[in-house]
Parts: C-alpha cells; structure tokens; sequence
C-alpha cells in the first residue's frame, strides 16, 4: 500500500487509516446518522405533503379557492423559508456549532407546523409554510455536514446518502398520510400539523446527541471532542484521527481568517470548491426533479389518464421507486465514487427525458390526426409513464444523494457550515424556479419542448461533473483541500489523487 505525504502534515497517513469499515461496524455512527437524517425525513415530507393538502384547503378558504396567486404562496412560501434557512444556516453551523443548529431547526419546524394546523385564515398558514421552510431550511445544511464530520471517511457517501433516502422517504411517507386522511375532519390542518411530530422527537433525542467532533476540536474544546472520536474509532486508529485534527486546528488558526462569504470568495480554492458544490445543487434541480415530485400527478394527467385516483396512485408508485433508488445510491456512492455515479445517473435522465419528450410530441402530433386516436394517446400515455419511471430510477441513485454527499466534504473544516449554506441556498433557489416555471414553460412551449429543455441542461451537468468535480470516495477532509490546492495552483486532478483511490478499502 501507498503511504502518501500531505502539505501542512505532522507526518505520513497512518495505515489503520486504510482499514476496512462498514456501515455497520459501528452501532452509535449509524445511530447519530439516523437521528441527524431526521431533519431530511423533515425535508422531503414537507416537499411532498402540500399538493394533496392544497385541494382541501381550497375547499375551506374560498379566498384561496378564487385565487391563483394565495395558492402559489401557500405552495412556494415553504421554499422562501427555506433559501432564508439555509443562508442563515451555514453561519449558524460554524458560530453554534451544528448540534444547536439542529436543535433551532426543530422549534421553528414544530412552531410552523401548529401555525398550519390552527391556522384560522390563509395568511396565518403562509406564515406557517415560511417558519416551517426556514427550519427545513437550516436543516438541509445541518444534517449532512453533521453526518459527514462525524463519519469515518471510508463510508462517509454513504452515510450522508442516508438523509438523502429520509428525504424521499419523507416525500413517500407524504403520498400516504395525503390518502390516510382523505376521509378525516380536519383534513388539511393534520396533514399538515402531523409533520411536527417529527421535529419534537428528534429535538428530544439530539439532546443526547453530542457536537460535531471536528466542530469541537476547531473550537478548541478538545477534551470533548476526543470523548466522542474515542466513540467512533477504535483505538489503533484514534491517534492518528486526532492528530489529524490537530494539524487541521493549527492550519487555521495560521490563516487568522473570520468566517465569513467574503473570505470564503477571497480563497482561489474555496472558490473552485464552492463552483463545484453549487453547481451541482443547481444541476440537481434544474435537471428536472422537482417538476417530478410537484407535479407527477400532472404529468401522469397531461399523459392522458384522466382518472385523479390513477394519477395519485401512479404518483405514489413513483415516490417508492425514488426512495428504493436511493438505497442502491446508498450501496454504490463507496463502491464505485461521486463522479462515476452521477455520470451514470445524468446519462440516464438524458435518455429518460428524450423518452418524456418523445411520448408527448406523440400524444400531441402524431396522434392528434389519426384514425386510431384512442389506441395511439394510451400507447403514448404508457411511453411517458415508462419515461418518468426510468426517470426516477436513473436520477434517485446518483444526481439525488452525490450533490449532498460532494457538499458535505470539499469544504474546509472552518467553511464548512457557510460554504455548505451557499450550495444549500443555491438548491433552494433553483427549485424556486423550476417549480415556479414548469407549468408556465408547458404552456409557453409545449410539454415536448419542455422535457429537450430539462433533457439540455442533463447534457451540460455530464460536461460539469467531467471537467469541475473531483472524485472524493474514501479521501479524508485534508486529502480532498490538497486536491484543491493542487487545482488552485493549475494542476489537473493528478496521479496523486489516483494513488489515494488506489489507498481506499470500503466494504459497506
């Protein structure tokens, strides 16, 4: 095995460092990811919950009935709150620490949700949705960095793709609390008052729960931190962890440097950092996901079946297959890397897209003048269900957990909460819009038209991640700075990365 030397190192990467971990070895790492994934259970149902409960809220408020705009609020006021969160986040996370952060995120969560549910009027439910968006908002900058600082770096992708599968486990548990309580009174205000319930367990359990080890360590509150690495490694490999720390501590106490967007910019590294980050969140929204879980049930109805029940049963089936991809995610981000798996990933959504596109140019065109309308539109309704089904199963495995999962390790322990909040806040935005423009794009250009577009901006994502986005499997936190800093100084993605590859055992 290679022994390889790093920049700023008090000496050689240790080889325990190189031994085989699972996902299993250690019962309190998984337990602190599953608690931390919480706030992405958090996230996804919150995403998915509103579209079943706007049809009854219309029916209580006639005032949202008879408005386009209330309803459009109600929906994206959520989103407001959430690019808000997760602006403010990053600079909670580094000031804070990310324990506290997820504490906060809990109380405006459950706050917001008992505004939804004992909302009297429609303006009190938006002020519901913004309360309930800003804590899924520092959420989705909390949890993956939480995860990541506190995983070995071996099964670190994956187990940051683990709050990416409560994510669309949340969106899933959303499609099914929307038909349990179809027949209850009160309809709306438990679909949405129910999803506090979450937050107060997990504000419950993270008490238990300690700091970030690396937060603490940087904070020069070592005893703490040690009591929890001595948690996560076995001894052989604690000193070398610690003294891993150690060197990253004094590195940054040499820059002398506030935390802050503007000094984040001022680094040439962490610029190149954060063009990667947050050009993948945006590829990951403006690929199209979201249109797919906003609007599913519209897509499956602009395909042609017209029935509300197929459409929601057809949108449910959908929601699954999002969260069975992420599981396969799970397993292959440690296996096979972030760059192979969404090169993978993009590839697919570009023929899946084609496909989408394909079916509806059929259904609106070809169809429109022949003899067998009836046979020729169900063939192409079927064609654009196969589509957003092969969708799904390309997209989930890789553009859903690698963005996330790259975010949460390119940064420098010090930028790590207000760089991870950029990337977070650029997702939030560029979901905005796409939610915001899809309908509107159908309408301005046809649903042909629209799905080359979304098909476009796939073809741009696979040339990003090519050129832009370094492989990190297995690196640790200071292997992947030095990557940047060979970048920085116009070097390519080198054989030095190739010889730390070649380091990394994973067996999840």
């Amino acid at each position: 095995m290679t022994i390889v030397s790093l920049p700023g190192s008090s000496g050689l990467l240790d080889p325990v460092s190189r031994q085989k971990v699972t996902y299993f070895s250690n019962g309190y790492v998984l337990g602190l990811t599953v608690i931390a994934g919480i706030g992405g259970l958090l996230f996804g149902y919150d995403t998915g919950v509103i579209s079943g409960a706007l049809l009854y809220i219309r029916d209580d408020f006639q005032a949202v009935d008879k408005s386009s705009f209330l309803q459009e609020t109600i929906v994206s006021m959520a989103l407001v709150g959430a690019i808000i969160g997760s602006a403010l986040g990053g600079w909670i996370n580094d000031t804070y620490g990310r324990k506290k952060a997820t504490l906060l995120a809990d109380v405006i969560f459950a706050i917001g949700s008992i505004c939804m549910a004992a909302a009297p009027d429609p303006y009190v439910l938006i002020l519901g949705r913004l309360l309930v968006g800003l804590g899924v908002g520092v959420a989705s900058v909390t949890a993956p960095v939480y995860i990541a600082e506190a995983s070995p770096s071996e099964i670190r992708g994956g187990l940051v793709s683990m709050n990416v599968l409560m994510i669309t486990g949340g969106q899933f548990l959303s499609y099914l609390v929307n038909i349990g309580f179809t027949q209850v009174p009160g309809t709306w205000r438990w679909m949405l008052g129910v999803s506090g319930v979450p937050a107060v367990v997990q504000f419950f359990m993270m008490l238990f729960l300690p700091e970030s080890p690396r937060w603490l360590y940087l904070k020069d509150q070592k005893v703490k931190a040690i009591e929890v690495l001595e948690k996560i490694y076995e001894p052989e490999r604690l000193k070398y962890e610690i003294d891993r720390l150690s060197d990253a501590a004094e590195e940054e106490l040499k820059q002398e440097k506030a935390v802050s967007y503007i000094n984040a910019f001022k680094s040439k590294e962490i610029r190149l950092a954060l063009f990667a980050g947050a050009g993948l969140q945006a590829f990951q929204q403006f690929t199209g996901i979201n249109t797919v879980m906003y609007y599913s049930p519209t897509i499956v109805q602009m395909a042609g079946f017209s029935s509300n029940r197929l459409a929601l049963l057809l949108s449910l089936i959908v929601a699954a297959m999002n969260a069975a991809g992420t599981v396969v995610g799970i397993f292959l981000i440690d296996r096979i890397g972030r760059r192979p798996l969404a090169m993978t990933s993009l590839t697919g959504v570009l023929l899946s897209l084609s496909l989408l596109s394909s079916a509806f140019y059929l259904s609106s065109h070809q169809c429109a003048n022949s003899l067998y309308f009836g046979s020729c539109s169900a063939s192409a309704g079927w064609f654009a269900v196969i589509g957003l089904a092969l969708y799904i199963l390309f997209f989930s495995p890789g553009m859903g957990p690698v963005p996330w999962a790259i975010n949460s390790e390119i940064y420098p322990s010090g930028y790590r909460g207000v760089c991870g909040g950029f990337s977070a806040t650029v997702n939030w935005i560029s979901n905005l819009i796409v939610a915001q423009t899809f309908l509107s794009l159908v309408d301005a250009v046809g649903t042909p038209a629209t799905f080359l577009m979304f098909a476009a901006v796939a073809v741009a994502a696979l040339v990003f991640v090519w050129v832009y986005v370094p492989e990190t499997k297995g690196l640790s936190f200071e292997e992947v700075e030095m990557l940047w800093k060979e970048r920085a100084a116009g070097q390519r993605w080198g054989q030095q990365q190739q010889r730390l590859l070649d380091d990394t055992s994973v067996e999840p």
